[in-house]
């Protein structure tokens, strides 16, 4: 039934947030099922889960935009605001939230490719950190006795290296890192070569390369992991990648840049004769300056002869010897005095030592003498002293306590008596607290 309202046709029907989002989810899946949309990028941003959200817009309109992570680490360049992009995608309903949104699988950049893009976007962030600038490229050794080279063992490029090497000087020892030079997984090949003979030692200089090919084929050599290894070399790196036209990130990276694998190992090394001709001519140009040299400062010894202050030079040089003989007499007998100043307290102080001495022991004595006289006294007022004369020592409670009066000492107790040599054991049998001692002797008397 419908109900007609100002002129409107109303369906009766009631429908549910979650009825029109499917009925708006499905129609826009149906209509749009894979779609081409073209516009900048806006508000990138990259979650931890891998995933990235942004937004394309033109002069008019925004649609929102996500990728998976699964599609998103297959870019190949950065996408950052401001971006013009091509993506590919289906058109849906985020349901929860009820926006409309493009879920893009592929990306492009608009008016050029995303190798290339990718090319200049690093370029210009290591660029930037410093690594292209000549303060940092080292010089090639002038005569290196190994080399290092990274490169596949069975391409033309490491024919070509040791066909050179060889024909302009057989000595010269190679090691080959043998290493993937395209593909997946060459890039970290490279790499592990680049370390590997960088920390060798002996290794003097290293070549980096391959021969032709596209920039699909060439691309290792941009990877941004081979442009740090270059850069934290040991040693210096020469690039040698494709032919003179090719260019790559390491060869801004590198030390020095050759065009071709073959122009590397011609840079690398001169030719023996070359070299020895080189030697010849430095040897022939440094006796030249030697000559020149030798003759200027003789010209100039000739002028400094002719000079005013030269003029009587024998007699000021013979008064300056006198003075010199004077000073030498003056400084021996100085010598000669203060030995004998010396020599004469050397002997106050043998005297001076000998009293000193003779006081010591006459102190030493008489504190001895004092020590063995305090010993005797004390050692008369000893305990021990006086149980050598024939007295002993009464012990109570077992032998812990020292009876000093009678009364400590009762009738029937053990008790322990001690001499100064000896003791035993007996039981008081009676005790009479009255009896002096004195009664005994006058009895005995």
């Amino acid at each position: 039934m419908d109900t007609k309202i100002d002129g409107l046709i109303v369906k009766d029907r009631v429908y549910s947030v979650s009825e029109v989002t499917e009925i708006v989810k499905t129609a826009l899946e149906v209509a749009l099922p894979q779609v081409w949309v073209e516009g900048e990028v806006s508000g990138h941003k990259k979650a931890a889960s891998g995933h990235v959200f942004f937004s394309l817009k033109d002069e008019k309109c925004v649609i929102k935009a996500v990728m998976w992570q699964s599609t998103a680490r297959k870019v190949a360049f950065d996408l950052k605001d401001g971006l013009k992009v091509v993506c590919r995608g289906k058109v849906s309903v985020y349901e929860p939230r009820g926006d409309y949104q493009l879920y893009v699988d592929l990306v492009e950049p608009k008016g050029k490719g995303a190798l290339q893009l990718r090319f200049e976007q690093l370029k210009e962030k290591l660029r930037a950190e410093g690594l292209f600038d000549e303060k940092r490229k080292r010089k090639l050794p002038l005569r290196p006795r190994t080399i290092g080279v990274v490169t596949s063992p069975t391409g033309a490029a490491i024919r070509d290296i040791l066909r050179v090497l060889e024909r302009r000087y057989a000595k010269l020892h190679v090691v080959i890192y043998p290493a993937r030079v395209q593909g997946e997984g060459a890039a970290a090949e490279i790499v592990e070569g680049i370390d590997a003979l960088g920390a060798r030692p002996g290794i003097d200089v290293l070549i980096v390369g391959r021969g032709g090919g596209s920039i699909e084929d060439l691309w290792a050599f941009n990877e941004e992991p081979v442009a740090r290894a270059i850069a934290r070399s040991g040693v210096p790196v020469i690039s040698a990648v494709g032919h003179e036209v090719d260019f790559t990130i390491a060869d801004f990276v590198a030390d020095v840049r050759a065009s071709t694998p073959s122009a590397a190992a011609e840079m690398v090394i001169e030719t023996e004769e070359a070299f020895a001709e080189r030697i010849s001519s430095q040897t022939r140009r440094l006796g030249e300056l030697l000559r020149y040299a030798i003759q200027d400062r003789r010209s100039e010894v000739a002028d400094l002869a002719q000079h005013r202050i030269f003029q009587n030079f024998e007699v000021r040089l013979a008064n300056l010897g006198r003075r010199v003989d004077e000073l030498e007499t003056r400084g021996r007998n100085v010598l000669r005095a203060e030995r004998q100043r010396i020599s004469e307290h050397k002997g106050a102080a043998r005297l001076a030592d000998e009293r000193l001495r003779n006081i010591l022991r006459r102190m030493v004595g008489e504190r001895r003498a004092t020590w063995e006289r305090c010993a005797a006294a004390l050692n008369a007022l000893s305990p021990l002293a006086v149980l050598k004369k024939g007295y002993a020592l009464v012990w109570t409670d077992g032998g812990l306590r020292l009876a000093r009066r009678v009364e400590d000492v009762a009738a029937g107790e053990a008790v322990l008596v001690s001499f100064f040599k000896g003791e035993f054991r007996a039981r008081v049998e009676s005790v009479d607290k009255t009896k002096l001692l004195e009664s005994r002797f006058l009895k005995e008397g």
